[in-house]
């Protein structure tokens, strides 16, 4: 049986969740969390730059449009109001700390 990945499943394969998870707890980006976990906001935030999106609406038309095959990476599709608060209050240190990570080990 043949099996393939998308492009965007390819590109989170090179993010290893465990990893993504201890930088998490690291820089304390979910410390009042309710819901909308860090690696969502990731998600989304990777889906509007691959998608060439300019705005929260067409991120989240977008993910709710392949709703269905979110569920496999653990998120739903966001709020507007969710993914704005999240994107202003996390700390930018946790994707730093994983670019960094990415770059050290040649991935």
């Amino acid at each position: 049986m043949n099996r393939f990945s998308s492009i965007f499943t390819q590109m989170l394969q090179m993010f290893p969740r465990f990893e993504f998870q201890r930088f998490v707890k690291e820089t304390k980006a979910e410390h009042h969390a309710r819901g909308f976990t860090c690696w969502g906001q990731f998600v989304s935030m990777l889906f509007c730059q691959l998608g060439r999106s300019h705005s929260l609406r067409e991120i989240v038309n977008g993910l709710r449009s392949c709703e269905g095959k979110l569920r496999h990476l653990g998120i739903v599709a966001p709020n507007r109001s969710t993914l704005s608060y999240a994107n202003e209050h996390r700390p930018w240190e946790l994707y730093q700390a994983e670019i960094r990570s990415r770059h050290d080990c040649g991935g």
